[in-house]
C-alpha cells in the first residue's frame, strides 16, 4: 500500500483524461482500476469512485460490457458508489453486472458469486433486507458447493446471511456487515 501512495501522483498524471490514450487504454484502466481501490482503501471514497468510473467506461468502450475485465471494472466501481453512499446507483450497476455474470460466466463461476454478494449488500443498505436474504442463502449455498466450508468467501457468504437475518428480526438495518471483496482484473 505504501508502494502505491508513492506512484500515485505518477498514475494520475499518466491517466490525466486530457491526454490522448488511445494507444495505452488497457493499461490506463487498470491503472485507474488498481488506483480506485487504494483510494477506497484510504478512505477517499469519492476519489475512488472517480477513478473506477473512468476505468469501467474505458473497458466498456475497449472489450465491451460482457468482457471479464469489464464486469470487474463494474463490480468495483458498484462498491466505490456504495461507500461513496450512492447504495441505489450501486444497486443498479450491481444487478446489471450480476446478469451480465450469470449469462457470461455461469451461476456458479466465482466472479458471479461476487457480484451476487454486492448486490446482497446494496439491498441490505437499501433496506431490502428479504431480498437480501434470498440472494445471500442462494450465495452461501453455490460458494459452500463451489469453493468449500472453509474458503473466505464462503465465510463472508455466511456472515453476510447472519446480518441479513438479524437486520429481519430487528427490523432495521446491520451497521457493519462484511463488504464483499473487490474483484481485481486479470493482467
Amino acid at each position: 500500500m505504501a508502494r502505491l501512495a508513492a506512484t500515485l501522483p505518477h498514475v494520475l498524471a499518466v491517466t490525466d483524461p486530457s491526454r490522448n490514450l488511445d494507444t495505452a487504454a488497457g493499461t490506463v484502466a487498470w491503472l485507474l482500476d488498481h488506483a480506485g481501490a487504494y483510494l477506497a482503501a484510504s478512505g477517499e471514497h469519492q476519489a475512488a469512485r472517480e477513478l473506477s468510473e473512468r476505468a469501467y467506461y474505458l473497458d466498456c468502450d475497449r472489450l465491451g460490457k460482457d468482457h471479464p475485465n469489464t464486469l470487474a471494472s463494474a463490480n468495483n466501481l458498484a462498491i466505490n458508489l456504495g461507500q461513496a453512499g450512492q447504495h441505489e446507483q450501486a444497486r443498479r450497476l450491481d444487478e446489471d453486472t450480476l446478469a451480465r455474470c450469470r449469462r457470461v460466466l455461469g451461476e456458479d463461476h466465482p466472479d458471479t458469486l461476487t457480484s451476487a454478494s454486492n448486490l446482497a449488500k446494496d439491498l441490505r443498505h437499501l433496506g431490502k433486507y428479504e431480498q437480501a436474504r434470498r440472494l445471500d442463502e442462494d450465495t452461501l449455498d453455490r460458494r459452500r458447493r463451489v469453493l468449500g466450508e472453509d474458503h473466505p468467501d464462503t465465510l463472508t457468504s455466511a456472515n453476510n446471511l447472519s446480518a441479513d437475518l438479524r437486520a429481519i428480526e430487528e427490523g432495521r438495518p446491520e451497521a457493519k456487515p462484511n463488504t464483499a471483496s473487490s474483484s481485481t482484473p486479470p493482467g
